[in-house]
């Protein structure tokens, strides 16, 4: 079963070897205050850490694109894919952000992203349209009413 929780300070050593590799124990400590700010540029942003049990095997952010659209980021760790953990993380998120009066749900993926194009169509989302992003990648973005 997967549960979704803020991260604490109990997991910096699970941290340090997944996603923040060679960084202190306080610029951790640092990046965690800042997600429980719960936001990012000025718009509301909320991470969680994916557990399995009470393994930690990825996270997941939600983040505010205007009052009603918001969009998820999932990571699971290399170790842990492949066995649904994104699938449920993600609709626990997105359960979430309506519950907080979301409307929509939008992604943007990678155009050579098999995997993550089937998760986002196995989650009901619908393709929009097609576009090169700021950072200069071929992506799809999807939409979903929540």
């Amino acid at each position: 079963m997967i549960t979704l929780r803020h991260f604490n300070k109990k997991d910096i050593p699970q941290l340090r070897n997944s996603m923040f590799i060679g960084k202190t124990d306080e610029e951790i400590i640092s990046v965690l205050n800042k997600w429980d700010t719960l936001e990012l540029n000025g718009r509301y942003s909320e991470f969680f850490a994916v557990l399995h049990g009470e393994c930690v095997v990825g996270y997941v952010s939600l983040y505010q694109h205007n009052d009603y659209i918001i969009s998820a980021g999932p990571e699971i760790f290399s170790e842990y894919r492949r066995k649904g953990y994104a699938y449920a993380a993600l609709r626990q998120a997105y359960d979430y952000a309506k519950s907080r009066g979301y409307k929509i749900a939008t992604a943007q993926v990678r155009k050579n992203n098999i995997a993550s194009i089937k998760l986002h169509e196995k989650l009901g989302f619908i393709l929009d349209c097609e576009m090169i992003n700021r950072h200069g990648n071929e992506v799809y973005i999807y939409i979903k009413l929540l």
